[in-house]
């Protein structure tokens, strides 16, 4: 079935212009491209390297938005196990996430032949590459294999979080004051302490402001929900600014008025934007390997001129692009995606059978029903 209905236009032109300033903080970033763009236009990739990864506070509200409005639409309490909703959501963001540090891998041991720099990850490892694999590299201290990552591993700690929390709740509207209470919580505590930055708790705030966004703008009872949520923002921004958590409390506030005026889903008309919005997910997977790749291609050229880092860096974006644009179609699409998933469940399920014929671990496995 086609999900085009559903599509929000305006949720589709944030994440196309948060993904790109991604893009440029990465560009600004990483390896010699990155300090011949400063060097050559330093007022543009300063200001990139400095501020583009705020771009991240577009996702975390998006991503509570939509989390609210495919858990608890109407700020209703889970009945269902959590536990296949949480599955799940890993299968949908692992699937096109492990395909991806899979070329990232496969660029760094190629762009290591050709350029030595800290940029590039170093060799990885089997332990390495399955903690990963879990989204546990950054609770125990692997080194990321690909830039960016540690979004994925706090978005679905974020949605595990979120739909335990309601689930925990077993009333309506005490489910969503449980994850607006522990929104609350970060705002004033956790999101001013780093050493969380590697836990769902950090960055709640920003994700319960989205979540508290989609309840407010959808019936007229919740709507305190809304202001109350920004008055304890605005009370935490006063206690302790911080630039991130304002523009997230602006871009829920976005939001929540757009759907309630109907804008949500009408604006921008924009088929670029759309698009850009559809493969984000592929544009920030698969760009990283990309700029490895192309540093060490500018670097054996032995390019400098301010000219050659425009060329470069817009070379990059364009099969950035393009190669997400494939990567969508062929692993991240819902149908790429569940095709995948079957393809690995057959491929375990004749494993199994297989086991199961030998004596040793054959009487290890269970037995079929």
């Amino acid at each position: 079935m086609s999900n085009k209905p559903n599509r929000m236009p305006l949720i589709d032109a944030l994440k196309a212009v948060a993904a790109m300033l991604v893009l440029l903080n990465h560009f600004s970033s990483y390896g010699p491209l990155a300090e011949a763009a400063r060097e050559a236009f330093p007022t543009i990739f300063n200001w990139c390297f400095e501020y583009g990864r705020m771009a991240v506070q577009v996702f975390l509200v998006i991503a509570g938005f939509l989390a609210a409005r495919g858990l608890s639409a109407h700020g209703e309490a889970l009945t269902a196990s959590p536990l296949p909703l949480i599955w799940k959501r890993y299968l949908r963001l692992a699937v096109p996430y492990l395909a991806a540090i899979g070329l990232a891998i496969v660029a760094a041991a190629v762009a290591n032949q050709w350029l030595d720099d800290e940029a590039i990850p170093d060799r990885a490892t089997f332990s390495q590459w399955l903690a990963h694999a879990f989204l546990l590299h950054n609770l125990l201290g692997f080194e990321a294999l690909s830039a960016g990552v540690w979004y994925i591993a706090i978005d679905f700690q974020l949605f595990a979080l979120m739909t335990l929390l309601l689930w925990a709740g077993h009333a309506r509207l005490v489910a969503p004051a449980l994850v607006l209470g522990v929104a609350t919580a970060s705002l004033f505590w956790f999101n001013r302490d780093a050493s969380w930055d590697n836990w769902a708790i950090y960055f709640f705030g920003s994700y319960g402001l989205g979540a508290a966004a989609w309840w407010a703008s959808d019936r007229r009872q919740l709507a305190f929900w809304m202001g109350a949520i920004a008055t304890v923002t605005v009370a935490a921004l006063v206690f302790d600014f911080r630039l991130r958590i304002a523009l997230a409390l602006g871009i829920a506030l976005l939001l929540g008025f757009g759907r309630r005026t109907g804008f949500l889903e009408r604006w921008p008309d924009a088929k670029p934007l759309a698009f850009l919005g559809q493969i984000s997910y592929s544009v920030f997977l698969v760009h990283f390997p990309i700029l490895l790749l192309a540093n060490s291609l500018y670097f054996q050229l032995e390019l400098s001129s301010p000219d050659s880092v425009i060329i470069a860096l817009c070379l990059v974006l364009a099969v950035s692009v393009a190669t997400a644009t494939l990567f969508y179609r062929w692993i991240e699409s819902p149908e790429a995606s569940r095709r995948i998933t079957a393809a690995l469940g057959w491929l375990l399920g004749k494993t199994m059978e297989v086991a199961r014929k030998l004596p040793l671990i054959g009487a290890l496995l269970p037995n079929r029903a």
